[in-house]
């Protein structure tokens, strides 16, 4: 499990990018041998005004002003155990940020940060936090909806690391399954927190039930734009066995 950082430390980055109203996102890397590992923090405004947080990255300050310009951070949520590297640091520089968390990732949450909540706290018909079924209550997931549009923020239950860079992050991406071909669920994600393929196969299929599902933000990789309601479907059908990509079941979660 991932360590976490104790003093602001700014790793290399790109730009925040505006995916939808008032939702940004930029990429950052986690260093590795021979290359980069690319991870993604998410920017969520708020009804009220402030921010909401996803998988929290030290910024360049030009870009952290930019961040503070569009509203006051005031959710921390860290959607995983292995999300926190940067929450100790973003709390320090924020102290009124509240912490959100996946219930069964609070322990590990909490050796880094205090934890504030485990369930939906915004009680916004535009926004709402999960617990993914079949995790184990491990890890979250974010629905924004902007009008018709619905975007679904996942960690590090969908993985699409089309483009990795440099030799030691191809090799990572392929033995773990990163998604090199195409989203999936990763490897590791199988082994250390997918405890009942069938009901996170159940819950995605309710999220591509949503005509208004214009993309899914992962913490690892491109964000799906294109036809995400198929690549949810094609997980689901991976993950149950199920081979007819015909009618989602289950409810959406949003």
């Amino acid at each position: 499990m991932a360590a976490f950082l104790t003093e602001w430390t700014v790793r290399s980055h790109g730009d925040l990018v505006q995916l939808d109203t008032g939702l940004l996102a930029v990429e950052g890397v986690i260093p590795m041998p021979l290359g980069n590992f690319p991870r993604r923090m998410t920017v969520i405004g708020l009804a009220g005004g402030g921010l909401a947080i996803w998988s929290a990255i030290a910024l360049r300050e030009p870009e952290m002003r930019r961040l503070e310009a569009l509203g006051q951070p005031e959710w921390l949520i860290v959607p995983g155990a292995a999300h926190r590297l940067d929450a100790h640091i973003w709390k320090q520089r924020y102290p009124h940020l509240r912490v959100l968390c996946a219930p069964g990732a609070a322990q590990a949450v909490a050796e880094a940060v205090p934890v504030d909540a485990t369930g939906d706290p915004f009680r916004d018909s535009a926004l709402r936090f999960v617990t993914v079924p079949g995790t184990g209550a491990r890890e979250a997931a974010l629905l924004v909806r902007h009008g018709p549009r619905v975007t679904l923020i996942v960690n590090d239950i969908i993985a699409n690391v089309r483009h990795p860079r440099g030799l030691g992050t191809r090799i990572m991406t392929r033995l773990l399954g990163f998604g090199i071909d195409g989203p999936r669920v990763p490897r590791f994600a199988r082994r250390f927190f997918l405890d009942d393929p069938v009901a996170m196969a159940g819950a995605l299929r309710g999220w591509a039930g949503e005509p208004g599902l214009a993309r899914i933000v992962p913490a690892h990789g491109d964000v799906i734009e294109t036809d995400p309601h198929a690549a949810l479907l094609r997980i689901a059908c991976d993950l149950d066995g199920r081979r007819a990509a015909g009618e989602p079941s289950g409810d959406p979660l949003v």
